[in-house]
Order: structure tokens, then sequence, then C-alpha cells
């Protein structure tokens, strides 16, 4: 249920600034955003969008939310001038408000889902026309002329970013093989990238907005800041950002070698592949570290929201597309065949177990509760059978995961703290075939309990098994 004082307040704001003689309608909070709140809604017979700091939070966020909402507005609008797809600023809130921080701005039709964009014959045609769209679009971002105000955003070098990510990185307490190398390799591999650029930081599919023609607007200017175009590049080909299409690597919609074509002929500028591999394996590594970050957040009381904790456990995601990522530039002889496969269901009798408590509770919420459902609700609810489905695998398959991987490690001949620290500093040699392999298999093991569905999960099997 929508709070009464926040429809309220809204109303007042819209008449204040639309005019009088307009009537609030429609308000409905958008799906998805475990960072920011969006509200749909209609006043006069226009429709906006209002984005606002959810109430509770920092607004800093622990450095996912980015740069201040008054801030986004102004380069949204700026991006407009300069003839980037934006919606609008209609209005900015102040503080007497009563709204929080936020701005409200034209709704841009369209859907912004990928799974109903991506491979829906009613999208083909709009699909067909992205990569040159986007290509334009990140273009047209990264030639805006470096202005007082966007001199005022963040810069930070290839470098420093490896290091911001780190700390976050230890701060929480990770330890994942496969991301210590990960930090490692990117150390060695840092590229030259003094020259300042505007870059929109979160340009993927779920933050645009596509209609019948292909690309109406690009949303979600959070992230925003001074930095290296090909950053931009790889973000959308991010293996978490394909959406079930994995062999699609620029938003699940192209190949990347079409999409970088595309942004040579837009800018005027060839694309470094060795650069862009870089930040690939950068992007890739930053949403693993952000995913732990959500969990932190939640773990702090900062938002104890259930989408918070789902996130924190797509870790594993990032464990699989590392993998395949460094996979392409190891030697070919590594990776030999696996014998893994997820364990066949156990003949279950006496006592109820615990996990077909947490089976029996998912079940009731996805024929009970979710069917009455709409909006922001349905979408938590969904979180929800997310969660009890990670607790049940857990506790099904978890034991015998851990017993695997404690075997695999004393063949090795390392404990995991010490193969974690081996691997950060480049003691261990990745491309040992016994440390490739407990790689491999740790991440299938896990992702096998988070998300069993991830497209990467099915890409990696398909290359690794031995059958």
């Amino acid at each position: 249920m929508i709070d009464q004082t926040f429809l309220e307040k809204l109303a007042e704001y819209c008449a204040t600034t639309f005019g009088s003689g307009g009537k609030l309608a429609d308000v409905q909070r958008l799906s998805g955003g475990a960072s920011m709140e969006s509200w749909a809604f209609s006043f006069g017979g226009e429709e906006y969008v209002l984005r606002r700091l959810p109430s509770g939070l920092p607004p800093d966020d622990d450095g996912l939310r980015g740069v201040p909402l008054s801030t986004q507005a102004d380069i949204i609008e700026l991006a407009r001038a300069a003839g980037v797809t934006a919606p609008q600023v209609r209005g900015r809130l102040k503080p007497d408000d009563g709204l929080g921080e936020g701005f409200i701005m034209n709704k841009a039709e369209g859907e912004t889902l990928p799974h109903k964009i991506l491979g829906n014959p009613a999208f083909r045609e709009a699909e067909s026309r992205l990569t040159q769209q986007c290509a334009r679009e990140l273009a047209t971002i990264h030639q805006i002329e470096i202005n007082p105000l966007l001199q005022s955003l963040e810069y930070f070098s290839p470098a420093d970013l490896i290091r911001v990510q780190k700390k976050k990185y230890h701060e929480i307490g990770g330890q994942m093989p496969i991301y210590e190398y990960a930090f490692h390799w990117l150390e060695q591999n840092t590229p030259d990238a003094t020259d300042k650029y505007l870059v929109h930081g979160d340009f993927r599919m779920g933050n645009l907005m596509i209609d019948q023609q292909g690309l109406s607007a690009v949303l979600d200017w959070e992230l925003v800041r001074l930095g290296d175009p090909v950053q931009d590049l790889a973000y959308l080909c991010t293996p978490s950002w394909r959406f079930g299409h994995y062999e699609k690597a620029v938003g699940g919609f192209d190949r990347a070698e079409s999409f970088l074509r595309a942004y040579a002929a837009a800018s005027g500028a060839e694309v470094d592949p060795d650069r862009f591999r870089f930040w690939l394996i950068y992007s890739t590594l930053w949403w693993g570290v952000a995913c732990m970050v959500m969990g932190q957040i939640w773990r702090s009381h900062a938002d104890r929201s259930l989408e918070r904790t789902v996130i924190g456990r797509r870790v594993s995601e990032v464990e699989i597309d590392l993998a395949l990522l460094f996979e392409e530039i190891l030697p070919d002889t590594i990776s030999t065949p696996l014998n893994w496969s997820v364990p066949e269901p156990e003949s279950v009798t006496g006592e109820t177990e615990y996990g077909e408590l947490l089976t029996a509770l998912d079940e009731w919420n996805s024929s009970q509760v979710l069917p009455g459902l709409k909006g922001h609700d349905k979408f938590q609810c969904r979180v929800a059978g997310n969660a009890l489905g990670i607790a049940r695998r857990q506790i099904e398959w978890g034991p015998g995961y851990r017993d695997a991987a404690s075997a695999r490690l004393a063949a090795i001949g390392y404990d995991h703290r010490q193969l974690c620290s081996g691997l950060s500093k480049g003691d261990i040699a990745i491309t040992t075939a016994a440390v490739w392999d407990h790689l491999r298999l740790s991440a299938l093991e896990r992702l096998s309990i988070d998300q069993p569905k991830y497209a990467g999960l099915k890409v990696a099997l398909n290359k690794w098994s031995s059958t």
C-alpha cells in the first residue's frame, strides 16, 4: 500500500509545479531499483516519472548511488542539449516539498525489462537497430565538451578504480580465489588512460528505454563521471548484462565486434582490443564487488530490503563470468574436460527435512501469494522465491560441495586462505591444471546453488563437460 502522506505531498508538488487544474493518478512504484526509487504517475493528462532517494538510506549508499540527484538532473539536461536521447527534466524537489531528494521527468515510452525485449518478435526490428543506436548515443555522450559542471564530477584513473574496488572487497572480507586473481591481472594490465571524458557509467539493457523503433531514452545517470570512454563500451558487454543471451556479448543483442565497429564509425575513434578486454574484466569484477556491497548494506542495517541479500548472492555469477573471460587468454591446453553435474535428488524418508520445509514455503509463495500481487510487490515476491530456492539448494547440496572443495584443496597443497593470497600476489600460477580445475569446479558448485538459471552456467557446462 502506498503511503497516503507521500501521495498528498506529490499531488501538492504537482499542483504547484504543473498547474492546480490537474489531478494525480496512476501512481505506481516501478519494479526493481535496489539503489533508487522510481515512481510512475500521471498529472493533468501527462505522464511522469519521479526519481528519488529511498527514505532511510545514506545519500552515497557506499558508492553505488554515485552523483547527487540534483547533479544527475543537470547532466541529463546537458546531455539532451548535446543530442543524447534522454527524458526532459520537468521538476526538481526541494527540502520543503517533503518528498526527499529527487527530480521529476517526462515518462519515456517503451519497455526497459530485458526479458520482455530480447528475443521478442514484437521488438525484432527495434533490436536490430540497437547496435547502431547505442554506438551513436555513447559517442555523443563521450564527445560532450568538458565544462565547469562536468569538471566537478569525480575522476579516477584505471589504477585508482582498481584500488577502490579492492579496498571495498577487503573491507567486506571477501575471499574468492578467482576474484583475487582478477585483481592481480588488472593490476598487471592497467592501461594508460589519463584523458578525461564524460562517461555514463551504467549504460546497459535495463537502463535503456526501448520502443518499437529502438532506443527511446537513456536512463539512470547516477554513476555518471569522468573517465575512459572504452569503459562504457565494455560495461554494456558485461556478461551479467546479457540477460540470458550469453552468446551475444553486447547487451544480449549483438556481437562485440559489430558494436565496436559501429562506435568507431560514430566517434571516429578506433577501440584498442587490449584496452577493451581490460575494461570488460574490470566491469565484470566491479559487478561482483557491487553485489558484495549490496549484501553488506543489508548486514549493516542501512537497508534491510530482501533484494539486497539476493543480489549479494550473485557473486557466483561473476566467478563463472571471470573464468570464461580468462579462459580466452589462457593457454588452450589448460581447460581439460570436467566430470561434474548437479546432484540427483535424494529419496527422503522419516521426519520432514529442512529442505522440504523450504520447498513447501516456496510453493506456497508462488501459488498463493504471487498471483494476487502487482507491481513492486509482485517483484518482491519473486525475489522471495529466489531466496527460498537458494536456501533450499544450500541445505541439500552445500555440505557435499564443501567436502569436494576441501579434498581438491588438500590435493593442491593449499588451504582456501593460502590459495587466495597466492593468486592475489601472483605467487600461485592460475595455469596450474589442478588450480584451474578447482576454480572452475568451485564456480560451478556455487552458481548451481545461487543462480542455476544463469545463462553463463549453461555455457560453462557445455564448454567444460566431459560428456
